[in-house]
């Protein structure tokens, strides 16, 4: 059981000092990176669609065999 006050008590000053304004490491919120990580995702998915589109406009075009 002491180990699971120690970890309880590691956790809980471990948030304390991450929600702290003192301790912050920079200036801006996490909000700006999710969009970053967002924008990425919508451009990878457009990246695939895209070539998904060229694959299948290349074995359209492909003959269909002996």
């Amino acid at each position: 059981m002491r180990i699971v006050h120690q970890a309880y008590a590691a956790v809980a000053v471990r948030l304390r000092l991450m929600l702290d304004r003192s301790e912050a490491d920079r200036g801006d919120s996490p909000v700006p990176t999710a969009f970053i990580v967002v924008g990425m995702v919508v451009i990878a998915v457009a990246v695939l669609a895209g070539l998904l589109a060229l694959a299948n406009q290349y074995l359209a075009a492909a003959p269909d065999g002996p």
